[in-house]
């Protein structure tokens, strides 16, 4: 029987206790240097930042709000910068926030908080095909399976309806000639090959025709499979499901070069090693990664399976739950263990993270078709970590952090932030990977189909959970990865905190800015979307793209380059727009700002053979790709941020090289832009400047260039997903012993990231926004004096 006692406090535990804290101070004592360092000054100067205020917040009673309360004056204890900017932890902010952060944020201390966790069982337990939610008692299915108990098998077509003229119907990623797993929509070899389980995904399987131009590119035909050779067992024929990987791999058999293994969880050639596939955090070591879905051991749930419930083994519980002070209530009419309740010591904020239905995360995940779509790894032959280009995977990095963090809390009740996580990078990379995503019902557009997951998503926390309308959804955080942000949120949300990277406050571009048709928003009927902006400053933030961490240019140091070093003054290297070769053919790409500055300094011939009309030898913006590009930002002083399809991961590149942003894109907000002070660390231009651009950046001074340059250096941490590669580090070490290379470089590092600077914002806005310090008033505990907050009278 599972059982647990209350922990109780004796006087013998009382002066263990104290025993303890008189070593650790004269540990201390003789660890500290006798002179105090910054950081010393730094936490003395806390103690004075927040000003008492006459009247607390307990004994107030008239809600009336001050937007600066009388006696709280920081101005002279934090003078701004050269640009009006204040310091906090290396990153020069806006001055009100930078003020309260150095005031307020350094002092937070951690507060009492019971987290409950379930005891309710799911219906048959959910037929071995699915995961229950202990808190809600409800089954979450895998792929294949629905129902009450999971027990209702599904068929998930692998194509669309048939015509005569494309019997295996129109084109998909998916589409499939051979055998089609109907629990998870993707092809295989099947029964009757040598390797059933050999993927024969996209073009394997169908016909291909000779290029109509040398060196073209081979066409598939869609309307023709390929049976005859990717089932062949004859060696003088390009086969596929019969060929053996030790014979092809010593020429000895032919094989079909179209065919390749893209699924998540096989590795090599013919897909002949299983590996590990990607789950959310690996399921935390507390279940299986199933193709992308966390199938969790016996008393684990959540997408992660971080979450005990009253079965777990107390001492596997993670660290976000430790240590706690145990209170066991039981039902008395059956007494059987229903909730189980730890009091743990938390910082705020406290976050709240949804455990939504697998259709928004893990069934995005599992039977992803390429490999790389929408994750920030994956893994090799030896499970080892590889890392991957996705922009997008960011999404998951912060879904990662949130879940693993000491911020995240399972008491709704005491939670000052509530996370929905959505995988809408998943989503609208995976809209043509299968029928069961259909775009039929949205005209093609992928925008479209992400809105109504959102609403869904909406709908299920409205039903089943009691939070949302306490503040109308305001103190409630969703993520929007995609290149239009959430420009295509459902009207609904539209009062939450949105946490994008595409910016646009619509006040110019006020229209759907991509390129893409598939993404374009403008068709969107009022009545879904409603009228609302892309971004709004005073509630949203735009957060950094995922970049693959490079162990090369972190070891080089690339980002604290010198100024004499850095021998290029302008830099960009990207697609041109269509007066280049291979360049987008939209006049519409980049909102048309790539072309006018190529049109006007470029440094590579157009088709024409023409270069940039203001073309000089230390401004470089060409089209072709660099073979060092990360030595190119890092050799320049000024490197340019301009849209693609939306937002770019530009900014990113100049940071992490250490070179100053020059931002062109007028009304739209790159990272942190709302919180960070720009002027501090980079140069904006409008549009209609373009022409004017390096006569502007010539006339910069030295002093404001170095100015520039030093506050990239220390800020530039906060543009990596730090936390989020720390956390596959730990579970590389203890899944395999290993520390790679990436690895002990990070760990190097210490500064704040994308994740603490996300908190830092979280914590502002807590103590700053009037609504939630109104919805926060109920509660017993800040962890913080009651002068670090704007005040109710």
């Amino acid at each position: 029987m599972f059982s647990v006692q209350k922990w109780k406090c004796s006087w013998s535990m009382v002066a263990t206790v104290a025993s303890i804290i008189v070593l650790v101070s004269v540990v201390h004592l003789f660890l500290f240097p006798v002179v105090p360092s910054l950081d010393y000054f730094s936490a003395r100067q806390v103690q004075y930042k927040c000003v008492p205020i006459n009247s607390s917040l307990e004994q107030s009673t008239d809600h009336v709000w001050e937007n600066k309360p009388q006696g709280l004056n920081l101005d002279h204890r934090f003078p701004t910068d050269l640009h009006n900017g204040v310091v906090y932890r290396n990153a020069p902010w806006k001055a009100e926030i930078g003020r309260w952060l150095s005031g307020c944020d350094a002092i937070a201390t951690e507060v009492n908080i019971v987290e409950t966790l379930g005891g309710r069982r799911c219906k048959s337990d959910c037929s071995g095909q699915g995961v229950c939610n202990h808190e809600l008692g409800q089954c979450r299915c895998f792929h294949g399976f629905s129902g009450e108990a999971c027990s209702e098998r599904l068929n998930l077509s692998c194509n669309y309806p048939g015509t005569p003229e494309l019997p295996y119907g129109r084109w998909v990623v998916s589409i499939c000639s051979a055998h089609c797993d109907t629990t998870r929509a993707m092809c295989f070899c099947g029964e009757g090959t040598k390797y059933p389980n050999r993927p024969v995904a996209e073009a394997c399987g169908f016909q291909m025709n000779l290029p109509s131009e040398p060196e073209g590119a081979k066409l598939t035909d869609w309307a023709k499979a390929d049976l005859d050779n990717i089932f062949t067992t004859n060696g003088s024929k390009p086969g596929w499901c019969n060929v053996d990987p030790a014979a092809a791999y010593d020429s000895k058999v032919l094989f079909k070069e179209e065919c390749d293994c893209k699924y998540d969880g096989l590795w090599g050639r013919f897909c002949e090693v299983p590996v590990e596939s990607v789950c959310i955090n690996q399921c935390s070591g507390n279940g299986h990664c199933r193709g992308g879905f966390c199938q969790c051991y016996n008393g684990w749930y959540g997408t992660d399976c971080s979450i005990p419930s009253v079965v777990s083994p107390i001492g596997e519980w993670p660290k976000w739950l430790k240590p706690a002070h145990l209170d066991i209530p039981s039902n008395e009419v059956t007494g059987r263990l229903v909730n189980l309740n730890a009091a743990v010591e938390k910082k705020r904020p406290l976050i709240y993270v949804y455990d939504l239905p697998p259709e928004f995360n893990s069934l995005l995940l599992e039977g992803r078709h390429f490999k790389f779509e929408c994750v920030n790894r994956i893994y090799d032959e030896r499970n080892a970590t590889l890392w991957t280009e996705q922009l997008y995977g960011s999404q998951m990095a912060m879904y990662e952090s949130i879940l693993a963090s000491p911020h995240r809390t399972l008491n709704g009740e005491e939670a000052d932030f509530f996370f929905v996580p959505v995988l809408d990078a998943c989503i609208i990379t995976r809209a043509d990977d299968a029928p069961h995503l259909s775009l039929e019902n949205h005209t093609g557009l992928r925008s479209s189909l992400t809105l109504e997951f959102y609403k869904k998503a909406y709908e299920h926390i409205i039903e089943k959970y009691p939070y949302w309308n306490r503040s109308a959804g305001k103190d409630h955080i969703w993520s929007f990865s995609w290149d239009e942000g959430a420009c295509y949120a459902p009207k609904e949300i539209w009062n939450s905190m949105m946490l994008v990277h595409w910016g646009n406050t619509n006040s110019k571009h006020n229209h759907s800015t991509t390129a893409y048709w598939a993404d374009n928003w403008d068709k969107i009927p009022s009545d879904r979307r409603g009228n609302h902006s892309c971004f709004d400053p005073a509630k949203d933030l735009v957060l950094p793209a995922w970049k693959r961490p490079d162990v090369t240019s972190l070891s080089a140091k690339l980002w604290s380059r010198p100024r004499e070093n850095r021998k290029t003054l302008f830099y960009f290297n990207g697609n041109l727009g269509p007066a280049y070769t291979s360049g987008r053919p939209e006049a519409t790409y980049s909102m048309g700002i790539r072309q006018k500055l190529a049109d006007e300094f470029g440094s590579t011939p157009n088709k024409e053979g023409k270069l940039g009309k203001q073309y000089a030898e230390d401004v470089v913006v060409t089209p072709l790709r660099s073979e060092n590009y990360h030595e190119d930002i890092a050799n320049s002083t000024f490197c340019a941020v301009l849209p693609g399809d939306g937002w770019s991961g530009r900014m990113e590149d100049s940071i992490l090289q250490g070179c100053i942003p020059v931002v062109i894109q007028d009304g739209i907000f790159l990272p942190y832009e709302n919180m960070l002070n720009y002027e501090s660390f980079a140069v904006r231009i409008r549009e209609d400047e373009i022409p004017n651009l390096i006569k502007i950046l010539r006339n910069i001074n030295e002093t404001e260039i170095e100015f520039k340059l030093t506050n990239v250096q220390k800020i530039w941490q906060r543009f990596l997903y730090h936390d989020s590669i720390l956390l596959e580090a730990e579970r590389q070490q203890t899944g395999f012993g290993r520390v790679e290379d990436w690895a002990v470089e990070f760990l190097q590092q210490s500064d704040d990231d994308v994740f603490t600077t996300f908190l830092q914002v979280l914590h502002y806005k807590l103590h700053n926004d009037p609504w939630r310090l109104e919805l926060a008033h109920l509660k017993k505990d800040y962890g913080l004096p009651p002068e670090c907050l704007i005040r109710i009278k």
